[in-house]
C-alpha cells in the first residue's frame, strides 16, 4: 500500500462533472456526477443533525442498496466516520454496536425497524432512506457541489468496521481516508482498474471486504459498480453479464455457492476478468478458473489492515504469496516469540514438521493498524511492547519466502504432539467431488491434545466407501491429518459475510446430535456414530478426567 498522503474525499469531488455510468442497481442507473451530488446533500444534511462536539459517526444499517454508497461518499466529505451494522445482529448485541461506535445518527429503512424495536439508543436519530419525510430533509440541498470539510485530511477517520471474531463481542476496527484512499489507488494499481471497468459488488456493504477491496479501487480508478443488494449464488452469472462486470470480490463460502450452480455450457461466456478476495481454497479456485474462465487472485489481509500478503510471480500451488513492500512479515511461535523454522514437505507435498513450522504472522516492519475505537485491550493483544503487529492468524513459510495460511488461531489443531494446518486439510478434502464446502476444526481427544473434525455441505448422498479411497489416494494427506470424526450437513453454516461460523461447529463437536460419522482409531473404514459407540466415547473421556470438555462453553 503507497503513501498515505490523500483523502478518500478527494475521489468522491472528482467525479463531479463525470456523466459516464457510476452505479447500477437493479433497473437504476446513476451517473458518477449523480452520485457526487447526491453525496454532497447527504454531507450538507449532516452537518446539521450531527451535534457539536461528538464523534461524528454515524451507523449504516442497509442492504447494498445506493443510499449505502451515497453515505459512504457523504461521510469522506464531511469528514465522519460510517460504522457498517450488521443486520444478522439483535437485541442488546446490535444496540451494543450502534451505542458503541457512539452512532449519532442512524440511516436505515422500513424492512429494518422491528430490528431497533424496544432498543436502548439515547441520543440516535433514525434516518428511513424510504420514508417521504427523508426525501424532504434532503430536498433543501439538491444540487450542492461536492466541498471537502474544513479539517478533513489523511487522518480524518472514515470507517469504523467490526471484525467478525468468533468469541467476545466484535471489536470496531479503524480505517482513515488516507489507508482507505491509498488501499483503492494501491488494489487499482495492481488490477490495472480502468476506467470502464464495472466493479460487482455483491458481498456486504457493512464489511470491510466490499467496500476496500470492491469499492475503493472503482472510486480510485473512475470505475463503475453494480450494487447486488444481496449475495446470490444463483444471479452472479446473470448479473455480471447484465452489468457487464470485470472485477468482483468474495469473502468464504462464495465461491463454493457460485460452484454448486448446476453447470451450462456457456459458463465461460461472461466479461469477468478476475476475482479477488479469500478462503476459497486453491483447489475451488482451480474450479472456478476451468468453470467460468475467471482468474481468482487469493490475497490475504487482516481487517485490521496490520499485515497483508501477496500473490507474486512464481507463487507456488497453496502458498498466498510473500508480504506487501515495506512489511517484514515472520512467522513467530506466539509462546516464544522466536522465529519458526522453514516448512519442510514430504515426498507427497505435505507439512512434514507442522510442529515446529506453524506459528503467528507478525508484521515486524511499519504497520499502518489504526487501532480499535475505545478499546484499548483488544489494540495492545494485536501491538506488542516492540510496537509488531499480531496478526492472530496461523502460517507456515517455505524456505523461498513463500507463506501459506494454515488457519485462523483459534483453529489450531494438536494431535499427538503435532501442530496440524486446518487450511491444509480443508483444501485436500475440498478435491473430494462429493463435497460441496468443506470446514475442518479440531475436537477433544479423550486423553490429550486434539483430533480432527470435518464438516462436509454434499453434493449428494454421502458414499462412505468413495470417501475412503479417496483420502486413500491422497498422497499430501498425513497418517494424522485424516478426518477422525464427520459432520454431514446440506448446508454450511456461515455468518452474514459467508465465512464459516467454526466455533459453533466447534461446540458441536460429535456429541451433539446430527449426521455423524466416525473411524474409531487404527481404523481406515468410516461407520455411524451410533448411541452405544457414543456412550463408549463419552466413558473414555470420563476414565482420563476430560469429560467436561463434551460440554459446549457458552456461545
Amino acid at each position: 500500500m503507497g503513501p498515505m498522503t490523500h483523502t478518500f474525499a478527494e475521489f468522491v469531488q472528482e467525479r463531479w462533472g463525470d456523466h459516464r455510468t457510476g452505479l447500477a442497481y437493479g433497473d437504476r442507473v446513476l451517473s458518477h456526477h449523480q452520485l457526487a451530488s447526491g453525496a454532497a446533500a447527504r454531507a450538507a444534511l449532516l452537518a446539521e443533525l450531527l451535534p457539536r462536539g461528538v464523534a461524528p459517526h454515524i451507523g449504516v444499517l442497509l442492504d447494498n442498496t445506493p443510499e449505502f454508497v451515497h453515505w459512504l461518499s457523504a461521510a469522506a466529505l464531511a469528514g465522519a466516520a460510517v460504522a457498517g451494522i450488521n443486520p444478522t445482529r439483535r437485541g442488546a448485541e446490535l444496540a451494543r454496536d450502534i451505542t458503541h461506535t457512539e452512532c449519532r445518527v442512524l440511516i436505515t429503512e422500513r424492512a429494518r425497524l422491528p430490528l431497533l424495536e424496544g432498543l436502548a439508543l439515547p441520543g440516535v436519530r433514525v434516518l428511513l432512506t424510504d420514508d417521504a419525510a427523508y426525501a424532504g430533509l434532503l430536498d433543501p440541498y439538491t444540487g450542492a457541489k461536492p466541498e471537502i470539510a474544513a479539517g478533513v485530511g489523511p487522518g480524518t477517520r472514515m470507517l469504523l468496521y467490526f471484525t467478525s471474531g468468533s468469541t467476545g463481542a466484535p471489536k470496531a476496527a479503524i480505517c482513515t481516508q488516507g489507508r482507505l484512499a491509498a488501499a483503492g489507488r494501491s488494489l487499482a494499481g495492481t488490477f490495472r482498474v480502468q476506467p470502464d471497468d464495472v466493479h460487482y459488488i455483491c458481498m456486504p456493504l457493512f464489511h470491510g471486504n466490499a467496500v476496500i477491496a470492491d469499492w475503493a479501487p472503482a472510486m480510485a480508478a473512475g470505475a463503475g459498480v453494480a450494487l447486488r443488494r444481496r449475495f446470490s449464488a444463483s444471479a452472479f452469472l446473470s448479473d455480471v453479464r447484465r452489468f457487464r462486470a470485470t472485477y468482483f470480490t468474495y469473502v468464504g463460502r462464495a465461491v463454493q455457492y457460485i460452484l454448486a450452480t448446476e453447470e451450462r455450457p456457456d459458463d465461460r461466456d461472461n466479461p469477468v476478468r478476475v476475482g479477488f478476495g479469500t478462503e476459497a481454497g486453491a483447489v475451488d479456485a482451480g474450479r472456478f478458473e476451468e468453470r467460468f474462465g475467471v482468474r481468482l487472485v487469493e490475497g490475504y489481509g487482516s481487517s485490521e489492515g496490520g499485515a497483508a500478503v501477496q500473490r507474486t510471480a512464481g507463487t507456488p500451488p497453496g502458498a498466498i504469496g510473500r508480504g506487501v513492500p515495506g512489511d517484514d512479515l515472520a512467522v513467530l511461535d506466539p509462546e516464544t516469540g522466536a522465529e519458526c523454522p522453514p516448512a519442510v514437505f514430504g515426498a507427497g507435498g505435505g507439512l512434514a514438521n507442522g510442529a515446529e513450522a506453524i506459528g503467528e504472522l507478525v508484521n515486524r516492519g511499519r504497520s499502518p493498524f489504526e487501532g480499535y475505537w475505545r478499546n484499548d485491550a483488544a489494540y495492545a493483544e494485536r501491538v506488542r511492547g516492540d510496537g509488531w503487529y499480531w496478526t492472530g492468524d496461523l502460517f507456515y513459510r517455505d524456505a523461498a519466502g513463500f507463506l501459506y495460511f494454515a488457519g485462523r488461531g483459534d483453529d489450531k489443531i494438536r494431535v499427538d504432539g503435532e501442530n496440524l494446518a486446518p487450511a491444509m486439510i480443508e483444501n485436500i478434502l475440498a478435491r473430494w467431488p462429493g463435497a460441496a464446502a468443506v470446514a475442518v476444526y479440531g475436537v477433544p481427544d479423550p486423553v490429550s491434545g486434539d483430533q480432527v473434525m470435518a464438516t462436509l455441505a454434499l453434493r449428494a448422498r454421502f458414499a462412505p466407501r468413495s470417501f475412503e479411497e479417496f483420502l486413500a489416494s491422497q498422497p499430501d494427506l498425513g497418517t494424522k491429518t485424516a478426518p477422525r470424526f464427520i459432520r454431514l450437513v446440506e448446508r454450511m453454516p456461515v455468518t452474514a459475510t459467508n465465512k464459516i461460523r467454526r466455533a459453533e461447529l466447534r461446540r458441536a463437536g460429535f456429541w451433539s446430535g446430527g449426521d455423524i460419522w466416525w473411524r474409531p482409531p487404527a481404523e481406515t473404514t468410516y461407520r455411524r456414530l451410533t448411541p452405544a459407540a457414543h456412550t463408549d466415547l463419552t466413558s473414555s473421556f470420563r476414565t482420563h478426567g476430560r469429560a467436561a470438555l463434551l460440554t459446549p462453553p457458552p456461545a
